[in-house]
């Protein structure tokens, strides 16, 4: 039963000349002071979520994006900064890439958050996507099994410095700490100053690719699944479901998930495709060179695929697929409860905010959705009407 809702803003900018016809992604430039802005937007955001009930904002980390689609380069800062602003709202890491940090500083500076914020920055982890980004902090990205080795050990770090007392590691890529002189001694186990006061701590991964899933399930870590077509994310739930019960975490199918969708409300569905078009054909622009095009076709196949469409997908496939609710709020209720209905555990729905679309745009469809979405869902009511008493 779906009771906590979220959004995932990625870090653009109020973009101009949206659209597929528009600018093309990789032609645009902007000033420092315009790519500065997407912190005032996600304090207004926030601000917004925080008075209308929202559970969390996902936040994305990236680097040296110019182009101006995803500018915030620290998770964790942005989320202790964005809780002095807000009251309640939790502020999620969507997702600190650990190839490109130390996992012993990332530790710190998590628990750090997590006690002056008392658990309001929800860690999360990533691989990363980027060659620009990863390969230029010297990890790996284009040896992809290279990639996988060193987060798998990296992520072995982070839960050491979470849940031990004192610990040592040594694995190919790290000694921690080495075996050194100190003060006399020869060092053998370090302690990991702050922990979190939050334990154990709730650490979610994306699923893109799937190839990842039997990991994710091992180390205890919660999923999140966004934009994916019905039968691609059908398969997902089941995938992780299954090897959650294989390591011994008894969940309910959909549980341990956060599923996100793209969203925009109108008085019908043909104004709503209309109006939202432009923004959701700018996010592929940008998005689908890095393969983030989940869909099937009717046999299955995997957009992409031999057999399968290889096109960048249109709006209308987004609704075709449910990745994407478009029209009145009893339209857009009715979509999300057909995926809800599949899944007694699932908990997490999450909007994802269309990359072409303004601020003030959102902010509008946040509250709408608040006010005449979030209500039909028995969990979510009481939180509503909580937040709108106050």
């Amino acid at each position: 039963m779906i009771k906590n809702f979220h959004a995932l803003y990625v870090g653009q900018i109020e973009l101009d000349n949206v659209g597929h016809n528009g600018t093309p992604a990789d032609d645009r430039r902007y000033s420092k002071d315009r790519l500065n802005e997407v912190f005032a937007t996600a304090r207004d955001v926030a601000q917004t979520m925080d008075d209308l009930g929202f559970h969390t904002l996902w936040t994305a980390e990236h680097h040296f994006q110019r182009e101006g689609y995803e500018c915030l380069p620290n998770l964790i800062q942005l989320g202790l900064w964005l809780a002095t602003q807000t009251r309640r709202l939790k502020f999620g890491c969507a997702f600190n890439v650990l190839p490109m940090w130390h996992p012993i500083r990332l530790a710190e500076d998590y628990a750090m958050a997590d006690i002056v914020t008392d658990g309001r920055v929800v860690m999360g982890v990533g691989r990363g996507y980027h060659t620009r980004e990863v390969e230029t902090f010297g990890a790996p990205l284009l040896d992809a099994e290279a990639n996988r080795e060193l987060f798998e050990e990296q992520l072995q770090l982070l839960l050491k410095c979470f849940n031990e007392e004192a610990f040592h590691h040594k694995g190919k890529y790290y000694e921690c700490p080495p075996q050194v002189p100190y003060r006399g001694y020869q060092l053998t186990e370090i302690t990991c100053i702050p922990r979190p006061k939050h334990l154990p701590v709730e650490i979610w991964m994306p699923i893109a690719s799937g190839k990842t899933i039997d990991m994710m399930a091992k180390y205890g870590l919660k999923a999140m699944v966004t934009l994916n077509g019905e039968k691609i994310l059908d398969k997902v739930v089941r995938d992780f479901h299954a090897a959650c019960i294989k390591h011994g975490r008894q969940i309910e199918l959909g549980g341990d998930m956060i599923w996100g969708a793209g969203v925009y409300l109108a008085d019908t569905e043909e104004e709503a495709v209309r109006k939202v078009e432009p923004s959701h054909d700018e996010r592929y622009k940008w998005f689908a060179p890095f393969g983030f095009v989940r869909y099937a076709d009717e046999h299955g196949r995997t957009w992409g695929t031999p057999g399968a469409p290889a096109r960048v997908p249109s709006l209308r496939d987004g609704v075709e697929q449910k990745a994407w609710f478009c029209g009145p709020p009893s339209h857009v209720i009715e979509g999300i409860k057909s995926i809800e209905a599949k899944y007694p555990g699932l908990e997490h729905f999450m909007i994802h905010w269309a990359e072409g679309l303004s601020p003030q745009e959102f902010k509008e469809q946040l509250r709408w959705f608040a006010r005449d979405v979030m209500p039909a869902f028995a969990g979510a009511e009481v939180q509503f009407r909580g937040v709108a008493a106050q």
